[in-house]
Order: C-alpha cells, then sequence, then structure tokens
C-alpha cells in the first residue's frame, strides 16, 4: 500500500466515524438515560415521570414496570407506540444485551432497556436533537505509519473472566479470549483483547496522552487481521469512547493491564479535560 493510499484510507475511515455518532441512533442522538426503579416507571413529558421524554411528547404514554429481574411495557389506551415496528399495548421488554433487543419507538423518540450488572436503565434517543449537526467535527493526531505496528495474537487456554472499570463506578466483568503483543522502540508489549462474535479483535487501551491530549480513561481500537492472517495495531485507528460525545454512555474503560508506558500520538485526540 502507498503512502498516498494509506492516508486516503485512513481519513476515509476517519470521516466515516464522525458520520456514524450523527445518524438516528448515534451517540449524539442519546439525550436520556435513566435507572429504573422496583415497581412502575412512567414515561411522559411530565417531569415527575421517572422517565422525563422531550417536552413535544404527551405528558404520559404509559410506565415499565421492572420485577428485579425483568422488564414489561404498558402504555395508555390513547397513545400509539411501536415496538421492533410493531403497535402494542404491552411487551415484555429485551434489554441491549440479548439477541434482539426491544426498541420502543414514539414518533422520533427511541427508548431501549439497558443491562449493566445488577442494574436496569432506561436509554433514550431524540432524533431532534440539534447536537447531531452542531457537535464540533473529530479531532485526530496526524497519521503516523509508524504506529500502524505488527502484532501477534495468542489465545489463552480458555477465556478468562476480567473486570473492566466502567463508567457508572461498577466494575464489568468480560470474558478476554487472548492478548496481542508487540514491539515498539525496542520493548515487548501485551494488551488483553475481547474477540467479537464476528471475530473482531477489540481492545481498550491507556497512554499517557490521555493525561491532556486524548480521551482521560483510554481509547478503543480495533485491530486489523489482513487476509493472510497477518495482525497491526493501527493506532491511527484509535478512538473515543462514546462518553467522549454524550453524559448518557455507560463507557467501559481500559483494564490496568493494558496501560501503556509509551505516548501513542496517533489517533483522536480530546480537548475537555476534568
Amino acid at each position: 500500500m502507498t503512502d498516498k493510499t494509506y492516508r486516503q484510507t485512513i481519513n476515509a475511515w476517519r470521516k466515516e466515524r464522525d458520520e456514524t455518532i450523527r445518524r438516528e441512533n448515534g451517540w449524539l442522538s442519546l439525550a436520556g438515560l435513566f435507572w429504573l426503579k422496583l415497581g412502575k416507571n412512567q414515561f411522559g413529558s411530565d417531569a415527575k415521570c421517572e422517565i422525563v421524554l422531550p417536552e413535544r411528547a404527551p405528558a404520559s404514554i404509559g410506565f415499565l414496570e421492572y420485577n428485579g429481574k425483568s422488564v414489561s411495557l404498558r402504555i395508555n389506551p390513547d397513545q400509539k407506540v411501536k415496538v421492533n415496528d410493531k403497535v402494542v399495548d404491552f411487551a415484555l421488554l429485551q434489554p441491549d444485551i440479548s439477541e434482539n433487543p426491544s426498541y420502543i419507538r414514539w414518533e422520533d423518540i427511541q427508548l431501549v432497556v439497558i443491562q449493566r450488572g445488577n442494574r436496569m436503565g432506561v436509554r433514550m434517543w431524540d432524533f431532534q436533537r440539534p447536537e447531531r449537526r452542531s457537535f464540533p467535527a473529530r479531532t485526530w493526531f496526524e497519521i503516523d505509519e509508524t504506529f500502524r505496528i505488527p502484532a501477534v495474537f495468542t489465545a489463552y487456554d480458555r477465556p478468562k473472566m476480567a473486570y473492566f472499570p466502567d463508567l457508572t463506578g461498577e466494575k464489568a466483568e468480560f470474558p478476554v479470549e487472548g492478548y496481542l503483543s508487540f514491539e515498539f522502540n525496542g520493548a515487548a508489549y501485551k494488551l488483553d483483547v475481547n474477540k467479537e462474535d464476528d471475530g473482531t479483535l477489540f481492545l481498550r487501551f491507556w497512554d499517557p496522552t490521555s493525561k491532556d491530549e486524548t480521551y482521560p480513561t483510554g481509547r478503543y481500537l480495533v485491530a486489523d487481521v489482513e487476509a493472510d492472517g497477518k495482525i497491526f495495531l493501527d493506532f491511527n485507528k484509535a478512538y473515543s469512547p462514546p462518553c467522549a460525545f454524550t453524559d448518557f454512555a455507560t463507557c467501559v474503560f481500559a483494564p490496568e493491564q493494558n496501560h501503556l508506558d509509551f505516548k501513542v500520538t496517533a489517533g483522536e485526540t480530546y480537548s475537555k479535560h476534568h
């Protein structure tokens, strides 16, 4: 791949990343996150509702009932709501971690139940949210091909369960299938990775740029796996977690074993340091 072609590929990928967060169900459409209490949780535009929708919505549309294990939906007789494109007045809702989550839709407002550890919540998208157009474009370091590093994937004998800190202060438990080992500036490193259902090698990492140049809790990266099986960690594609764009995401951050000791001056930058 020529340098020009490589740069074009990275720039096209970055443009697509910026467009993705602006889609109807993208991170910039997120408008609310509500943790459910046991019993009935009313939803509508009335400020007294447990799940408060934008003002254009009816004062009360119905309620979500949480029994400690599952969540059901009941719609008021005078309202019209769809769950996965079907008009319903009652539904047993599947959370976001299931194979077929239940997406609740009232006009251009969408809700889904999210499960985080032992807690259940509701995530809300508002497709009219002005941030979809007004949010600044994502920013990146200059493309530096020295940060496209060959790596080797080593599978653990059996997936190990590892704890990853998240935004809620909890520690989420995920299976870690293996690690990627690589060398940089004469030193050897390895990073734990999650192997997704489609075979993607996904990792969360932290490096010293997080102190003042990139997202404070670290960034995400998907390894490049080429047709011949060769693997590259292309840090030019390192990107910020959703929490960089919305207050309503529940991001999972890099575990301690994925903290690097060198500056990765490649990939996405971040200016709003706390």
